[in-house]
């Protein structure tokens, strides 16, 4: 697999399609960024019990959110990767709404499993991210059972393991990058009060950097199922965007 090309086709599909992609993570992040504001300012106000029941509210929403919002996108890069937009925004989410409970059972369980190693030894940690980095792939493009999702996943990163860790670590430095000098340009909102400076910036942030990191797993997923079906000598067929 190569990085360079993961990244190039990433970059110009998400230029090309910018407006519809962020489009497509805005909703989501609108709602979730919402209640994590409110957590904060009800901390902020001391407002202890206010504060409890955001958080729970804020936790629940934010698992449901992102797993249904990763499905979203990976069908979005699939759609666009002819170079046309054939489904609506919704009927992103439409496709992916049946895929939640797989999409979340095997999303929890990842976090667990990568925390866990990261936590015992770190190295571990690293292994089982890297190894299930496509589950979400994986459920949305095979539909696969959130069990059955992870031999895939692993399967598919075999005998690529570097360049899919190194792809990762790029990816994650540059959406740090990315979301920082989000921030900054978005200064000037500090000057609203707490709750809506947070709600804001989070919210522009979020749907700024959440594509581009789908884009690049899916692309890698579909680059790594190629080089499964074709030899590696091969020659593969560029994304057209």
């Amino acid at each position: 697999m190569s990085i360079g090309r993961v990244l190039s086709q990433a970059g110009e599909l998400y230029w090309k399609w910018f407006l519809r992609l962020v489009l497509t993570a805005a909703p989501i992040f609108v709602v979730l960024e919402f209640f994590t504001a409110l957590s904060g300012s009800s901390a902020h106000a001391h407002h202890w019990t206010a504060s409890v029941l955001s958080g729970i509210v804020s936790f629940l929403l934010w698992i449901v959110g992102t797993f249904w919002l990763q499905g979203a996108l990976v069908e979005a890069v699939n759609d666009l990767r002819d170079g046309r937009a054939d489904l609506s925004i919704g009927e992103l989410y439409q496709r992916t709404q049946p895929l939640l409970p797989a999409l979340i059972a095997a999303g929890v369980v990842a976090a667990l499993g990568v925390a866990g190693g990261f936590v015992l030894l770190v190295v571990p940690g690293f292994i089982l991210l890297t190894r299930w980095i496509f589950i979400v792939p994986v459920i949305v493009l095979e539909k696969k059972s959130a069990g059955d999702s992870f031999g895939r996943s692993w399967g598919l990163v075999k005998g690529s393991s570097w360049p899919v860790f190194w792809l990762i670590l790029l990816t994650m430095i540059a959406l740090g990058v990315g979301s920082t000098l989000i921030r900054l340009a978005l200064f000037p909102f500090s000057a609203l009060p707490d709750f809506f400076a947070s709600w804001i910036v989070g919210t522009i942030a979020s749907s700024l950097t959440a594509p581009f990191a789908a884009l690049v797993w899916t692309l890698s997923y579909f680059e790594l199922v190629r080089e499964q079906v074709q030899p590696s000598t091969t020659k593969l067929p560029p994304v057209q965007v």
